[in-house]
């Protein structure tokens, strides 16, 4: 399968049907799920139901918003990135998003993927803006996004259909925009 962007360690490809079991086990580990839910355990259905929004092609792009993330070596998953048009038909504005195992933290995969996508987008999908969002209190996803060029914009409260640990203290909004990006090259 042909990938959509490669790194020096990771390849990014599009989600397959037999993505299934990766996505499960990723989204039942509590602890990458602890900023999106708590930590509670999905379903298998709920699973099975989120990989369809994962395999969307969006048409400004003729391509998807989500991607497979593997260790090159090794081929072994490691998760995925989201880096996806916030309006079907216009490219101009994305969100940037990654969940990775574990496994993966502190060593410098989502930092990498996110400046590639990145890259990629500014200088070959026509993106004016990205922006991220996370749990005020998610010292780690904050620092991946300040780490891959973005800044804090403004703290907000989320919508949260739960309340979950930390959900009190809101949530924050990091952008760039490509004439930003452009300057630190």
């Amino acid at each position: 399968m042909p990938h959509f962007l490669e790194t020096d360690r990771l390849a990014l490809r599009a989600f397959t049907p037999a993505d299934i079991d990766h996505l499960f086990a990723l989204d039942n580990n509590p602890e990458v799920m602890r900023f999106l839910n708590g930590g509670r355990p999905r379903s298998r259905e709920t699973v099975e139901s989120s990989l369809s929004r994962l395999r969307h092609d969006y048409p400004c792009w003729k391509t998807r918003g989500y991607w497979a993330a593997q260790e090159k070596p090794t081929g072994t998953f490691l998760g995925w990135f989201e880096f996806r048009p916030l309006e079907e038909h216009s490219p101009a504005v994305v969100e940037l998003g990654y969940r990775l195992h574990q496994t993966a933290w502190g060593r410098g995969y989502a930092t990498e993927g996110s400046r590639a996508l990145i890259h990629k987008g500014f200088t070959d999908l026509g993106v004016e803006l990205v922006t991220a969002r996370a749990m005020a209190v998610n010292a780690r996803s904050r620092r991946v996004m300040e780490k891959s060029g973005l800044s804090f914009v403004r703290n907000y409260t989320g919508d949260h259909p739960e309340r979950i640990e930390g959900s009190e203290h809101g949530d924050v909004a990091y952008e760039l925009t490509r004439s930003e990006w452009e300057q630190t090259r």
